[in-house]
């Protein structure tokens, strides 16, 4: 169970560093929402898939 909570704790860690950057290109909101809805969408998957697989 700890490995999975310090597994979550990486993930938001590198979100956290990457979303400025992710933010200052994507200024226009309908372009930031549909970019953002995409990246969530892709890690939903993701996590899913671990979660499955272990």
């Amino acid at each position: 169970m700890g490995e999975n909570i310090l597994s979550v704790i990486y993930l938001l860690l590198v979100i956290a560093l990457i979303f400025p950057g992710f933010y200052y290109a994507n200024k226009n909101k309908k372009v930031f929402l549909k970019n953002l809805i995409i990246w969530l969408g892709i890690i939903g998957i993701v996590t899913i898939l671990i979660y499955f697989l272990k």
